[in-house]
């Protein structure tokens, strides 16, 4: 039933001392005999197998020694498994490279350089050497035992940092790109909306990556294919693809406009100021965002991994925010009301609106009201009537007192009451 299946895709499975890597309940022993599963004719054991292995290998995001040690099967199960097979496989890898940091990155993508850092401070060597020099001071014999059993783990190439333990399947996924590139030209439209997805999340394989979209692009005629593949380009690419993506905002599909917003969004409001792009390219994807916000394009036949959770309308709400303050007119209202019933999120965009109108180092004193271009007077007045203000403090709270500007629903009220000596709205980003 699966025997044909060995040459190939599972060719060295068994030559993995799989017993000594770990999963979230212990030894990984079980592992070859459940991926060979995911491939067999029954569909009751694939799906039970599949349900084993997202429970094991990938439990509640967490990732382990079997993990990365995993993902080349994955990657050929994708390549050329059986076709029942092949999504799922594309799905597990990107949740093994980046759990769901799809859901709670966005609108920036993935930051790899900061991941990077964290996890260098707590590699399983150093934190075996940590638990080692605990285990010098330990005299009493219970906390010794758990002590060596942490160390142990550790030895064996574990660590209890989500940092440094996600990283290795991150790099595991990261390396077999090279050989999931030509799933961009699949016949299979789902493999190719999944794996352009899965290449959103590698900003460092930027230069190689975009090719491949750029190509995905010019001969797509799959509409979700086309508004993936912009998407995953806006995250991994940079200010030389504005030109390139720019005629997407025209064109009929509203799925597509709305994606070509959201990359057009990410490159013009990252590394360098959105006017970098142009005034009237900002304000018609602003325009863009804004229609998206109060009316999302509908997604037929969405696969279960989407950006942001498949919510479209949280998506350009959360693009937006960043440039808000470049806007002619109110725009973190329609933010507000497109996240009515989010308030994390809700806040989340107006403290991204505020780092946008107040980049850099916070100005020495509380600026005048009057001295804020238009797009920052909009912004406040809306933080000032809207919030989120609740009676405990709030990130946005924290966020207006770190800008040394009002940092209570009444002061700030106050504070943007002058509404007669609204500048001019091409003023400077933020001080006349």
């Amino acid at each position: 039933m699966i025997k044909g299946h060995e040459g190939g895709l599972l060719a060295g499975l068994d030559d993995i001392d799989w017993a000594k890597l770990h999963h979230a309940y212990g030894s990984a022993h079980d592992f070859p005999g459940q991926l060979r599963l995911v491939c067999c004719d029954d569909e009751d054991l694939r799906k039970s197998a599949w349900l084993h292995l997202f429970n094991t290998i990938f439990h509640q995001g967490s990732r382990y020694t079997s993990s990365a040690a995993a993902v080349p099967f994955f990657a050929r199960i994708a390549r050329s498994g059986p076709e029942h097979a092949r999504p799922t496989a594309l799905h597990m890898l990107t949740r093994l490279a980046v759990d769901w940091h799809d859901a709670y990155t966005l609108p920036a993508g993935i930051d790899t350089a900061t991941w990077r850092a964290l996890a260098a401070e707590n590699t399983p060597e150093r934190m075996a050497a940590w638990y080692e020099g605990r285990l010098a001071a330990e005299n009493d014999p219970e906390r010794r035992s758990i002590l060596k059993e942490a160390r142990d783990f550790c030895l064996g190439g574990g660590t209890p940092d989500s940092h440094a333990s996600t990283l290795p399947c991150y790099d595991a996924v990261r390396t077999e790109l090279r050989n999931l590139y030509p799933l961009m030209e699949d016949p299979d439209p789902e493999i190719r909306v999944r794996t352009a997805y899965l290449l959103a999340w590698f900003p460092e394989e930027g230069a190689r990556t975009i090719p491949h979209l750029m190509a995905c692009l010019d001969r797509e005629q799959h509409t979700q294919a086309r508004a993936t593949a912009l998407v995953a380009a806006g995250l991994v690419g940079d200010h030389s693809l504005l030109p390139r993506l720019r005629p997407y905002l025209s064109v009929p599909e509203p799925l597509v406009r709305w994606a070509a917003a959201i990359a057009l969004a990410r490159l013009l409001t990252t590394g360098s100021s959105p006017d970098a792009g142009g005034e009237e390219l900002v304000a018609r994807v602003i325009e863009e965002l804004t229609q998206a916000a109060t009316t999302p394009p509908s997604a037929p036949d969405v696969p279960e991994a989407v950006y942001n959770g498949g919510d479209l309308r949280g998506y350009a709400a959360r693009a937006l925010a960043p440039l808000a303050v470049h806007a002619s007119h109110p725009v973190l209202p329609v933010i507000m009301d497109a996240l009515s019933a989010d308030t994390a999120v809700a806040a989340e965009a107006v403290i991204a609106a505020l780092a946008g109108a107040f980049p850099g180092e916070a100005p020495p004193g509380t600026v005048p009201f009057a001295a804020l271009n238009a797009g920052t007077q909009h912004i406040l007045r809306c933080v000032a009537r809207r919030g989120p203000w609740d009676q405990y403090e709030t990130p946005v709270e924290n966020c207006l007192r770190d800008l040394r500007l009002p940092d209570n629903r009444a002061a700030l009220s106050e504070y943007v009451h002058p509404a007669d000596s609204t500048p001019s709205p091409h003023a400077t980003p933020c001080l006349s």
